[in-house]
């Protein structure tokens, strides 16, 4: 089991602020640094200073790091285009020395598209766009060197790309895909996928649409076992009670919920419940961090909770 940080800066968060986060879980040895695509603040949270672009982040990180691999849970396919995207990732991924992962989903939130001018199509053409960026991305990567590419869908159509930049991890980066659609999220991750990843869901969800995404797999005769399997949960660790609540007052929460819906409670609470993720499946947990400026949260899971995975 692999633990990775992955932290929501549209809450309010500075680059600073998410570089001091980065570089203190790569110094206690957490796998990878993620955050959210997102351009609005949720909730009653202020979002100062306001948002920041996932990706201009990344490739900041991607010189201020060393080691720790980074990455989008996930990027809204609605943000951009694709090939634009996927000149962007192969850049970060060549300035990082091969250390990115592309989490791509087809959006959701309407309200950061209306604050940003940014169009929101109904879900079906979301999905729709998904899928043929996907196909845009992967095929500009995988196309051979002095080769070009072609492509012709109903949203995107590409003619005659030479197909560059190639990012540094062949044939490319990782790509993530998630969610608990039924049909076409299984269906997506099947063709897509090197990882699944499923964002603060139960164990006995988690067993269901890890099933589905299996049967995916295989009704395209591709082996399950290619694919990387992930959950998403939030982060309220405590040595004792009294840390935990405060913890879970400092982002909003209940400590009982916490333990319900997240990854909460001591050290010894927290890997019986990682336990039982690992029990169906998942093989790596990103912890969702959300008050930013508690590194001492970070130092005590590598501490107690790591070493015992």
């Amino acid at each position: 089991m692999e633990l990775r940080i992955f932290t929501e800066p549209q809450q309010g968060a500075s680059y600073d602020d998410l570089l001091a986060v980065a570089r203190r879980a790569e110094e206690t040895g957490f796998g990878a640094f993620f955050r959210s695509d997102h351009y609005l603040k949720m909730g009653s949270v202020s979002g100062d200073p306001g948002p920041t672009d996932a990706w201009t982040t990344l490739a900041g990180l991607a010189r201020d790091t060393r080691s720790i691999r980074l990455g989008t849970l996930m990027t809204a396919a609605t943000f951009r285009l694709p090939g634009p995207l996927a000149i962007s990732v192969a850049q970060v991924d060549q300035m990082s020395g091969g250390r990115v992962e592309l989490g791509i989903g087809a959006g959701w939130y309407d309200a950061e598209h209306r604050a940003y001018g940014i169009p929101f199509p109904g879900l079906g053409e979301r999905f729709d766009r998904l899928t043929e960026q996907l196909a845009v991305i992967t095929g500009l990567w995988r196309t051979p060197a002095g080769d070009t590419f072609d492509f012709a869908g109903r949203h995107y159509q590409v003619s005659d790309s030479p197909a560059l930049p190639k990012p540094v991890q062949r044939p490319h980066p990782p790509i993530l895909i998630g969610g608990m659609g039924a049909k076409r999220t299984p269906a997506l991750a099947a063709r897509y996928a090197d990882e699944f990843n499923l964002p603060f869901v139960s164990v006995d969800d988690t067993v269901a649409q890890f099933g589905r995404v299996r049967a995916a797999c295989q009704a395209i005769d591709r082996d399950p076992a290619e694919l990387t399997w992930s959950n998403a949960l939030v982060l309220c660790c405590g040595r004792d009670d009294a840390e935990v609540a405060r913890r879970a007052a400092a982002i909003g929460r209940e400590p009982d919920e916490l333990r319900e819906n997240g990854l909460a409670g001591t050290p010894a609470e927290v890997v019986d419940k990682i336990g039982r993720y690992a029990e169906v499946g998942s093989q790596r947990i990103y912890l969702q961090v959300l008050d930013l400026s508690d590194l001492d949260h970070l130092d005590l899971v590598a501490g107690e909770v790591m070493r015992q995975l």
